[in-house]
């Protein structure tokens, strides 16, 4: 027997992972509401990377039409020495992953990705929206007077109850919190900067539009440091990460404002073509962020309240999967829960666990293994990681292989879906 509708189900968050599994539960049938604590729905203007693992779920969502005219596909993955931008290595992407792959590695600003995945929770099925959402709802409590009914209960005295509440609220969860989990917080020692730089400033300069020639991922890699620039919205921004050491106030306060002269002073002593792009980037559009994660815990469910994405497993950006992974967690959730009836939820949150925790913090443990990877100062550590940056074999304990390939679907749609991209 199946769930259909038989159920319904609290997203906390509506962030990427929260949307994401929204509508990967509603597509099995189940009733959700989600609840945002932010007035407006929105993301911050960043970049944002999916490899093959996540395109797979959200194609299978429906949405491959509204993600082709919002993405940019990136057609290399090219490495660059910090000291004369010389090319470790260079790798093809574009056709060559959805091949390998079935699906894409794409690109996107992140309002535009979250924007379809919200535009998808909000259309109408003629009984309303597809998923309720409700914003302006920041959760201070949760009820667990009925173990198997629980509800959260928001600032303003509203009550949202189910048979489940899934925590997506990010790194600082409220749900985990509020649930009792365990503290798993730890502080990397680093921040982000993140900014967008105008494509036509770095195409109209002799000395950076080589970063336009073709649509690249592109990772310079340098003692105690490194940088991520790819292009988004069809060359209209280029997406900057840039991440160093942090300073005891973004530590403190986890983001603050920054400059781009700021920004470009941090790579004074880099190839003179990187501190010249980094200054094109407008003030308005730099920003800190501290680089927390939590420490590797396969503790996600108690009772009827369950864990995903960040408030789980969040992980440093060394792999690209954080938004990944949580779409991943959304996707077998929505498996494990679809296939079963009410009285079957609990042991379809162990299942979803068993399948996903040891996953998650495999890639937890190699972005944590490739903050000292990526930043090891010139010498013999640093040339032995050169060759295996050429090698395109994964970068820490994991590959790409793997990685790309390891969505942990038991759902037959995965398959059409590989060959509907490889035909």
């Amino acid at each position: 027997m199946t769930a259909s509708q038989s159920f319904e189900i609290v997203v906390v968050g509506a962030g990427l992972g929260g949307l994401c599994a929204a509508l990967s539960l509603r597509q099995r049938g189940l009733r959700v509401t989600v609840v945002e604590a932010a007035p407006e729905l929105g993301e911050i203007g960043a970049g944002i990377q999916t490899a093959p693992n996540a395109s797979r779920i959200l194609i299978g969502l429906g949405l491959r039409t509204q993600l082709e005219q919002v993405r940019t596909q990136p057609e290399d993955q090219v490495r660059r020495r910090w000291a004369d931008g010389s090319i470790i290595a260079q790798l093809p992407l574009g056709q060559r992953v959805i091949n390998s792959y079935g699906a894409p590695y794409w690109h996107y600003h992140r309002a535009d990705l979250h924007r379809v995945l919200l535009d998808a929770c909000l259309a109408e099925d003629g009984h309303g929206p597809v998923v309720r959402v409700e914003t302006s709802a920041r959760v201070v409590e949760l009820d667990r007077t009925e173990p198997r009914r629980p509800a959260v209960v928001t600032a303003d005295g509203r009550r949202f109850g189910g048979d489940l509440v899934i925590g997506a609220d990010g790194i600082r969860s409220a749900v985990r919190d509020l649930a009792g989990f365990d503290d798993t917080l730890v502080f990397s020692g680093e921040m982000a900067y993140r900014a967008l730089i105008p494509g036509d400033l770095v195409a109209s300069d002799p000395a950076t539009r080589f970063l336009l020639d073709r649509y690249h991922s592109t990772i310079w890699y340098g003692p105690d440091k490194h940088l991520v620039h790819y292009v988004i919205r069809g060359g209209e921004y280029l997406n900057v990460v840039a991440i160093v050491p942090s300073t005891e106030q973004i530590a403190r306060d986890w983001s603050g404002p920054a400059t781009a002269e700021q920004l470009a002073a941090e790579y004074a002593d880099w190839d003179e073509r990187v501190p010249a792009v980094l200054a094109k980037a407008k003030d308005e559009d730099v920003s800190l962020w501290a680089m927390y994660r939590r420490r590797r815990d396969p503790v996600w469910i108690d009772g009827r309240v369950a864990l995903l994405g960040d408030a789980c497993h969040a992980m440093l950006p060394y792999q690209a999967q954080g938004a990944s992974q949580a779409m991943e967690d959304g996707a077998v959730l929505a498996e494990e829960l679809g296939r079963v009836t009410r009285d079957d939820i609990d042991g379809a949150l162990i299942r979803y666990v068993d399948r996903r925790a040891k996953h998650a913090g495999m890639v937890q443990d190699a972005s944590l293994q490739n903050m000292d990877f990526y930043h090891l100062p010139d010498g013999p550590e640093q040339r032995d990681r050169d060759a295996k940056l050429r090698r395109f074999d994964g970068e820490s304990d994991v590959s790409y292989d793997w990685l790309w390939n390891g969505s942990p679907l038991n759902d037959p749609d995965t398959e059409s879906i590989h060959y509907q991209f490889a035909r």
